[in-house]
């Protein structure tokens, strides 16, 4: 029998297209009850017994009745990882670990499989891609401290969990679960129906011996995690390792996690001896200050319950030829647009017949409208070609009526402006904070107008 993955529709044979919901290649094979038919005539034959016929009764407590404590997680040794988990490893937990190949998640889960040995959690590392040498070669340019780390070169599913099983380790990773693969399912490693199984099998692992297992997933073009979208549910915490392959630091971001806050960010600088957790994120978004020119602002972004420093540039040039350009490094292209409407026509600042170029420094992505009084002042400092001065931050929404909007947490992101040396801060007249810093001075703005005024008359 086979099941498709989407939307649980049985079919008879495979097919490469579901016909239930029209998805191609979700339809995964599945081993057939051996009891279906019995329990489908127990059903027919009537009585509220008859639909659990074949299962075994088990006794169903109230939640008052349990017993038992929060177990006490384990910390990794690296900070930003444990930061992101919630305070470190909660035992008996399954971590999905997803990346692009060559980002960093196997020198990650190596350097964690390091330190968790060295701190008494026996930890047992599952290498399906890599031969034992290559991970011995790989631990020693990481320093050698992973020396003491349990090495399984298996691809086997059964293998793994019966190696596993005879261990005992506190911690098992699998590295990746694209490679892995049970031989009661036809198929290669890595297609949907494995991918599945295997994932499951982990989890009942997981649960049942409290080991922890950290598994390793590739993602795809569109930048999702290879395999079945059930992958992600399954598991209690989905981390993304993010990079661009030209810079040296690497962002971890939670996407799930049940055993902590969402959205939260890891900061990690790449070396020769592995990955370095970044103390202070902002010192690394903001850039090179001391080359301060025209079009550039800072920011001040909250990434989860993390305050980040971001600085923004923007470059306005006379057009070459034709249709003016609009590029955005970081940044939607859609949002820039109606920035660029609204200053054109609130403030008076036409770009018709310029070409406008946007970056986010650091490689980030800026998504929060928190944002947009920082992209306006750089889009306004470049086309009056004046530099806004070094110890201002931005902070605000921007509308289509042009007036300035105040924004979530102000008070956490003029902390974080005031530990960077910054003294001045521009945002909303609306809902200013009441505790700031002494040194710190506030300068409401009403309208994106009113800002272009003060800034630049």
């Amino acid at each position: 029998m086979y099941r498709c993955t989407e939307c649980g529709a049985e079919a008879a044979k495979w097919a490469g297209r579901c016909e239930g919901c029209g998805e191609w290649n979700t339809l995964v094979e599945e081993a057939a009850a051996v009891k279906a038919v019995s329990s489908a005539a127990a059903r027919r034959s009537g009585g509220p017994a008859a639909f659990g016929a074949g299962g075994a009764i088990v006794a169903a407590p109230r939640l008052r009745d349990i017993e038992g404590t929060a177990a006490q997680r384990w910390t990794t040794g690296l900070r930003e990882l444990d930061f992101v988990l919630g305070g470190g490893i909660v035992p008996g937990s399954m971590i999905l670990v997803g990346g692009e190949p060559g980002i960093g998640k196997s020198t990650l889960l190596l350097q964690a499989a390091a330190r968790l040995e060295a701190g008494g959690h026996r930890t047992v590392y599952a290498s399906g891609e890599e031969s034992a040498l290559q991970v011995k070669l790989r631990a020693d340019r990481l320093g050698g401290a992973a020396g003491d780390v349990a090495i399984l070169a298996e691809t086997n599913l059964e293998t793994i969990l019966a190696s596993a099983g005879a261990l005992r380790p506190a911690v098992l990773m699998i590295d990746s679960i694209q490679t892995v693969f049970t031989s009661d399912l036809e198929g290669a490693p890595g297609n949907v129906g494995q991918v599945r199984e295997a994932a499951g099998r982990l989890m009942r692992f997981a649960k049942e011996s409290g080991t922890t297992v950290f598994v390793v997933g590739h993602v795809t073009k569109g930048g999702g995690i290879a395999g079945p979208k059930t992958l992600e549910h399954i598991v209690d915490t989905v981390l993304y390792f993010e990079g661009e392959s030209t810079l040296d630091h690497r962002v971890l971001r939670a996407t799930k996690n049940r055993f902590g806050s969402v959205d939260e960010i890891g900061v990690f600088r790449m070396t020769e001896q592995g990955l370095d957790p970044v103390v202070n994120p902002s010192e690394l978004f903001v850039g090179d200050r001391a080359l301060h020119a025209s079009g550039s602002a800072l920011t001040a972004l909250l990434e989860g319950t993390r305050p980040l420093l971001v600085e923004i540039q923007g470059l306005v040039t006379k057009a070459g030829f034709g249709t003016p350009q609009r590029v955005a490094t970081g940044y939607d292209a859609r949002r820039l647009a109606l920035l660029l409407a609204v200053l054109d026509k609130r403030a008076g600042l036409s770009f018709a017949q310029l070409d406008v170029f946007l970056n986010v420094v650091g490689g980030l992505r800026l998504s929060e409208p928190a944002g947009d009084l920082a992209v306006a002042a750089a889009l306004a400092s470049s086309a009056y070609d004046r530099m806004l001065p070094d110890d201002t931050v931005f902070i605000g929404e921007i509308g289509l009526g042009g007036e300035v909007r105040s924004v979530s947490q102000t008070e956490r992101r003029i902390g974080e402006a005031a530990n960077m040396g910054l003294r001045r801060v521009f945002l909303s007249h609306r809902g200013t904070p009441r505790r700031i810093p002494k040194d710190v001075a506030l300068v409401a703005v009403r309208t994106i107008g009113d800002l272009v005024q003060v800034l630049f008359a």
